[in-house]
């Protein structure tokens, strides 16, 4: 519902580390910024790559983090067992769900082929005005910087408004990323309106 306050950020992720501790250090600044702001965290429930690092740090700031994984990956033994809480789900499709349902906001950091596609599918929702969550970008180091300039050739080219080319927050800050993910106004997204 319009207007409610961003009370927990789901954080999509890699499960690898990256190629630089870069990656790394930003996750656990932006965590443990959320947590002192008193946000809970929802991610992918895994137990390698940057999501741990997310997981780990939330932990040891005393943070609330929760955990949605599919059977098939709890299966391989990748589940974090020390998470707040951690839901299993039948699939990838219900997973993606049910982090949308627990989170007021989202935030993609550095990641591969689902990370985009998560970034990508809670960016179209908000586009067609299925929900009023914030949507953000850690652009670490410029790991997004061909995406954000993708989202700007889409404006130019004529396929993507203006107004909805906003609805992506980037800052390579993590800290600056926290406030403006914790402070944006929730207002549903009218595709079809007039440009602002």
């Amino acid at each position: 519902m319009d207007g409610q306050p961003v009370r927990s950020i789901c954080i999509f992720c890699g499960s690898s580390p990256g190629s630089s501790p870069v990656y790394a250090e930003a996750a656990r600044r932006l965590v443990r910024r959320l947590v002192e702001q008193g946000a809970s965290l929802v991610y992918g429930g895994s137990r390698i790559g940057l999501m741990n690092v997310v997981a780990e740090t939330a932990l040891q700031a005393g943070g609330r983090i929760v955990g949605v994984i599919p059977k098939s990956l709890v299966d391989r033994e990748i589940a974090h067992r020390g998470l707040s809480e951690l839901h299993v789900t039948d699939g990838i499709s219900e997973r993606k769900r049910l982090m949308e349902e627990l989170a007021d906001a989202f935030v993609a950091l550095p990641g591969g082929f689902g990370t985009f596609e998560e970034l990508a599918e809670v960016l179209s929702w908000a586009q067609l005005g299925l929900h009023d969550k914030p949507c953000g970008l850690l652009n670490t180091g410029g790991f997004y910087d061909p995406l954000v300039a993708l989202f700007d050739r889409a404006v130019e080219a004529g396929f993507l408004r203006s107004a909805s080319r906003s609805l992506a927050l980037v800052d390579a800050e993590p800290e600056a990323l926290a406030e403006r993910l914790l402070s944006a106004p929730r207002k549903r997204f009218d595709r079809w309106g007039p440009e602002p």
